[in-house]
């Protein structure tokens, strides 16, 4: 056993559904400690034991915001520093540590303590009820849809089979309803078919009110949050606390321009000698880069908004249809980047670097655009805490 060390350690920790492996180790890279516990009460009290020898600790977990949630829901309510690590980047450590990508428990709680040694500026973990609470809700929200989806395209086929040429696209339980009462079938296999539609109609309106219930819990949560982002054409309940969840503290991205980097609506330089050009980014957060896109297509739906304006512009300055697309989402990302550092700013008084960061002058997706950043990548990480502290109702 070890003596207690008076400095401060990473304990680096490779977290799965029923065990955890941790290595505990200097700034300097001493390793001083190693374990595997199990997850239950009795392997978590153990492993908390074991490290009370090292006051000053920071836990280094990878997937904070995966599968070692569960672990960091159990830490920070007792105060302990927790930092995320990204997969990626103990994957990359593990391959220049080792020379080769094999895996073991060991080799990963190896790896994600050299990260943490090693890495300034990971993002810190903080706990924040609220925003847990509205993460719960909303991936009930998303669920709730996919099963909506799923007994909608049920329904679409059977009534191929029921109606010739089927229903609309745009199919409602009541619409399916109306179709399946104009119905009189004669034979077994007939009945039996809108017996089993009739069911998956009846499911569908439970779904509905389910929706409707879960879209009202959001709406007032978003709006205890004093959040300005359902002011925004194209932003629902379940888009708002998608962003507010995702995203955490707006602040920890220094300009807008980092903001697009990371949610992957900054086009990335592929330019070669005097040729200059861009290409689409594929990386990024692709849940905000969903919510983005479905904003985009929810203001060229409507000819009156500014993003449709904005868009038609393009594509008379010469632009293909996908560039103005990706040219709108980058100056939607704008418009999220700046809604959200308002709503900081409001409560705070306080930005980035303690000022705005950005000039809140002109419209992201206005008349009179001043730069053209859309055609720009932009590179760079985001550093520090990644929770924005959320108002709580009056």
């Amino acid at each position: 056993m070890n003596e207690q060390a008076p400095g401060p350690v990473v304990i680096g920790m490779d977290p799965h559904k029923r065990t955890v492996t941790i290595e505990v180790m200097t700034p300097k890279e001493q390793i001083l400690g190693h374990g595997q516990f199990t997850t239950d009460e009795d392997g978590f009290a153990a492993m908390l034991e074991y490290v009370r020898r090292w006051p000053q600790r920071r836990w280094a977990v990878e997937g904070c915001e995966g599968i070692g949630r569960h672990v960091v829901a159990r830490l920070l309510p007792l105060g302990e520093q927790v930092v995320d690590v990204p997969a990626k980047l103990s994957a990359r450590m593990r391959i220049f540590a080792t020379g080769q990508g094999r895996k073991t428990d060991d080799t990963d709680a190896h790896s994600i303590a050299l990260v943490g040694a090693r890495i300034a500026g990971l993002q810190s973990v903080a706990h924040d009820e609220q925003l847990e609470v509205l993460r719960l809700l909303v991936d009930r929200r998303r669920r709730i849809g996919e099963e909506h989806v799923r007994k909608v395209c049920q329904l679409h086929a059977l009534l191929l089979e029921i109606v010739p040429g089927g229903a609309k696209k745009d199919l409602s339980a009541a619409r399916a309803r109306t179709i399946l009462t104009g119905v009189r079938p004669k034979d077994a296999l007939g009945k039996t078919r809108k017996r089993v539609a009739l069911e998956l109609v009846v499911d569908l309106e439970r779904i509905h009110a389910r929706k409707k219930s879960a879209d009202k819990e959001l709406i007032e949560l978003l709006k205890s949050t004093g959040t300005a982002l359902l002011r925004l054409h194209g932003i629902g309940p379940t888009g708002a606390a998608r962003l507010l969840v995702e995203i955490g503290d707006i602040t920890r991205f220094p300009s807008k321009a980092h903001f697009a980097s990371w949610n992957g609506t900054a086009p990335i330089d592929a330019s070669s000698g005097d040729n200059t050009r861009h290409r689409l980014s594929r990386g990024g957060n692709r849940q905000i880069n969903h919510v983005l896109h479905i904003m985009a297509i929810v203001q060229l739906r409507t000819p009156t908004t500014q993003g449709r304006a904005y868009y038609d512009r393009k594509i008379a300055a010469g632009k293909r249809p996908s560039e103005a697309m990706r040219c709108l989402k980058r100056r939607l990302s704008d418009i999220l980047y700046r809604t959200m550092l308002n709503d900081v700013l409001t409560t705070q008084r306080t930005g980035p670097g303690g000022h705005r960061g950005a000039s809140l002058s002109s419209s992201a997706a206005g008349s009179q655009p001043h730069t053209d950043t859309s055609d720009q990548s932009l590179p760079g990480p985001v550093t520090t805490q990644n929770t924005t502290p959320l108002k709580t109702p009056a």
